[in-house]
């Protein structure tokens, strides 16, 4: 009972939170083997130029942002062109997970983000599967 009365507060809540990510214990064995792991310098160096990326799309524009999280619905809808597949697992999800419209837009921001991180000028199927992958995590736990 008390379980169902938290879902019913929390689900709105959550849906302001961007990215819901569960982060499991590494095991030993990863801990221990020889496979170098990315290092901070070159996580920085990825995070900086996706900004680069960001920065460069807004002045280009003429946007006066300098980030996909402060995009408007129309900033989104003119950055974040999705591919026919992509409309369709969007579909899909928001049908399924019962998403906001705000969940959507969040949605898209993420997927840009992925995807400047990734170093690609338009978004595929995968930015897509990943950004909507980081909102499912309090469907599962909230709903």
């Amino acid at each position: 009972m008390i379980q169902r009365y938290v879902a019913k507060i929390s689900g709105p809540l959550l849906d302001r939170i961007d990215i819901h990510i569960e982060v499991p214990a590494v095991q030993y064995k990863e801990l221990r083997g020889g496979a170098a792991a990315e290092g901070s310098a070159e996580i920085r160096g990825r995070v900086m130029a996706a900004r680069e990326r960001q920065q460069k799309r807004f002045i280009k524009a003429g946007d006066k942002i300098y980030s996909n999280a402060q995009m408007t619905t129309r900033q989104i809808r003119t950055h974040c062109e999705l591919g026919a597949d992509s409309e369709r697992l969007l579909e899909r999800a928001m049908q399924q997970q019962g998403l906001t419209a705000r969940a959507h837009d969040r949605i898209l921001k993420v997927a840009r983000t992925v995807a400047d991180l990734d170093g690609a000028e338009h978004l595929t199927v995968a930015h897509l599967a990943e950004a909507i992958q980081y909102r499912t995590l309090d469907r599962s736990y909230w709903a």
